[in-house]
């Protein structure tokens, strides 16, 4: 099924990304919690399609397994492999890119329209949102099968923003403990992050339905997808904006993540 405008595609009723009232609420709500959740933001017919789209896409999806500490960073040599900031967790998941959504995709629509960039630049407090410049990495379809995650992390990014098209029938969940760290400051609290990888700090647990957008600050944030449980797989889109135009993902990520440069 082919979607010609936003209107076909999102509940512009629900969420009138144009009015100035909505914006402020998202943008206070985001600001107080750190994630916004739009439930309902995609119409049924164009939920279906997405599904149907991601399915038959599924067998082009470069899967990975790596392990990585919670920062993103390499390995600290001075400090020990018990070191909190040294300590692996792994992540896996299959990934399609931007130049293999359908061309007709209402992800694309939703990707490029001035509303919806509009909405998203006003609600985060930026001048702007670009598209990257590379062919692979404004759009990205994410895979979970059975037993795959995503582990413990921060963002390097000041914003994520994400569509659930289809859930598994358990598992993929998406928890986080806000406010860990301020990387602005280079405060990495290694006690706090050491005391969720153990356990000890609960996290807040995110419930999220088909068809719902997420904008999450996740850069002090730590969060983490659990494991997929059964044999449904989670699909999940990433739509990723810079806020400068020209910007193109690193051929090593592009490599790591995608498994190509184009």
């Amino acid at each position: 099924m082919t979607h010609q405008t936003l209107d076909d595609i999102i509940d512009l009723t629900r969420h009138p990304l144009d009015d100035s009232a909505y914006i402020a609420q998202a943008r206070a709500h985001l600001n107080e919690t750190g994630v916004l959740c739009l439930e309902g933001f995609l119409k049924d017919d164009a939920l279906a399609a997405m599904v149907e789209e991601a399915a038959e896409q599924a067998h082009h999806a470069y899967f990975t397994k790596s392990t990585h500490n919670v920062y993103l960073t390499p390995k600290d040599e001075t400090l020990g492999d018990d070191h909190v900031f040294n300590r692996q967790i792994t992540s896996s998941k299959g990934c399609i890119c931007t130049d293999q959504v359908p061309s007709e995709s209402g992800l694309h629509i939703i990707y490029h329209d001035a509303r919806f960039k509009h909405f998203i630049s006003e609600v985060v407090g930026q001048a702007g949102v670009y598209p990257y410049a590379d062919p692979l990495s404004s759009i990205n379809v994410h895979y979970a099968n059975d037993g795959q995650e995503l582990g413990w992390h921060f963002d390097n990014s000041s914003f994520a923003i994400t569509l659930l098209l289809q859930a598994p029938e358990a598992g993929g969940a998406f928890e986080y403990v806000k406010d860990v760290r301020d990387a602005d400051r280079g405060e990495m609290n290694f006690d706090g992050v050491a005391s969720i990888l153990d356990g000890k700090t609960k996290p807040q647990r995110l419930a999220i339905d088909p068809g719902t957008l997420v904008l999450f600050r996740g850069r002090n944030a730590m969060h983490r997808v659990t494991p997929t449980i059964g044999d449904k797989t989670r699909y999940l889109v990433v739509l990723a904006y810079n806020d400068a135009p020209d910007i193109a993902l690193s051929e090593s990520a592009r490599m790591t993540f995608f498994g190509r440069l184009a």
